[in-house]
């Protein structure tokens, strides 16, 4: 029997969420939610959705399951947008790289919480929008589920069968540990990478320096050309766990400075070692995936 899946935020996360699926051949009719009509009507003319509305309301009346895949900032109007408008079966998941916050705002939001399973697919680009999506985009990408005491194990086994569709590799994690483990591996790159961009764009005010930046400069500071609205909601919405981070970043950094400033060559040459062993022996494999 078709599915009626409900996809909230027609971009690269489920813009390629759709497509996967529907390479997979799985039987479902999508419809999309967004603000911007031509981006939507682009979305059917790409063969990402069957329909599309303009209110998240009527577009979940008769869905089997809704994709939440907005920036975080936006689920929880969301949710309280389709609440009363979901059916008593209606599955809800989302994509968001926060768990915890989201998982409160459902908890609140939703009359039928324990269909809330709450996920995140660890893949990606620096891209956005209804042209970014692809249907591979998740193949060898893990997936996690982050489900609490009361989420329906049925509705957490449909949620990882999709997902498991599109060529995700399934994991699961509770939604603290989920927030503080990504706050650290992605969601501080992010930051560092921002804020290494917008210094030299200060410098280059005084001296030409971003004409002079070379492929290095370029990899490492790709992904601060990721989506400005969802990195400054991940900061407002994972802001202790990332604080922390940033923290332990800081006292790293300041023993780098220490280490130049006393010429102290040891502790260079350690920290360095150090960082490249972590590097080449429990990183480098995760280089074969798509970048957060």
């Amino acid at each position: 029997m078709t599915q009626h899946i409900t996809i909230v935020g027609v971009g690269l996360i489920g813009g390629s969420f759709a497509l996967a699926l529907r390479e997979a051949g799985v039987d479902a009719r999508f419809v999309g939610v967004g603000r911007n009509q031509q981006s939507l009507e682009r979305a059917v003319e790409r063969r990402i959705i069957d329909s599309w509305h303009i209110s998240a309301a009527d577009a979940v009346a008769e869905s089997d399951l809704v994709l939440l895949a907005t920036p975080v900032g936006a689920i929880d109007y969301v949710l309280q947008q389709i609440g009363p408008a979901l059916g008593p079966e209606t599955i809800v998941t989302d994509a968001g790289s926060v768990k915890q916050s989201v998982i409160d705002s459902a908890r609140a939001r939703l009359p039928n919480f324990e269909n809330f399973v709450p996920a995140h697919p660890i893949a990606g680009t620096e891209h956005s929008g209804v042209e970014a999506g692809f249907a591979s985009l998740y193949q060898g990408k893990r997936l996690i589920l982050t489900p609490v005491a009361e989420t329906s194990q049925a509705a957490t086994k449909t949620v990882a069968k999709l997902w498991q569709a599109t060529g995700a590799v399934i994991e699961q994690m509770e939604p603290r540990q989920h927030d503080a483990v990504f706050a650290a591996t992605s969601h501080l790159p992010h930051m560092l990478a921002f804020s290494l961009v917008e210094t030299l764009y200060r410098m280059d005010k005084e001296s030409p320096v971003l004409r002079h930046t070379g492929g290095g400069f370029a990899d490492y500071t790709r992904i601060a050309s990721s989506d400005p609205v969802m990195w400054r909601d991940v900061c407002l919405f994972n802001r202790e766990a990332l604080l922390v981070s940033l923290d332990e970043f800081k006292n790293g950094l300041e023993t780098l400075v220490t280490a130049i400033d006393e010429k102290d060559a040891d502790t260079l040459e350690q920290l360095f070692i150090t960082a490249k062993q972590t590097r080449d022996t429990k990183i480098l494999p995760a280089d074969k995936e798509k970048p957060e």
